[in-house]
């Protein structure tokens, strides 16, 4: 892993139904149950990734792949049947 190369600012993180899995990001927004915009909080986390936090989300997320690595919701992991999907934010 190349941890001198920049990262992300700020993301997107999308909590969808895990059925929803392999449809686009745009799509995955439409039936997301949760989104939050997450900033790069300057830290790596336990899974070795940055950590990006906002909007009661807090998760590291692995810059190449966009995956989501480690997550916390409101302080809890996710329940069964729901995943984190990273997408870049609108401009605005």
């Amino acid at each position: 892993m190349d941890t001198h190369r920049q990262h992300p600012k700020r993301l997107e993180i999308l909590i969808v139904p895990e059925h929803a899995q392999g449809h686009e990001a745009e799509r995955l927004a439409e039936v997301a149950i949760r989104s939050a915009l997450v900033e790069a909080t300057g830290e790596t986390g336990a899974s070795g990734y940055p950590r990006y936090a906002g909007g009661g989300i807090v998760a590291d997320v692995d810059p190449e792949s966009r995956t989501v690595e480690a997550l916390l919701v409101d302080g809890s992991e996710l329940d069964y049947g729901l995943s984190a999907r990273v997408r870049e934010p609108r401009p605005e």
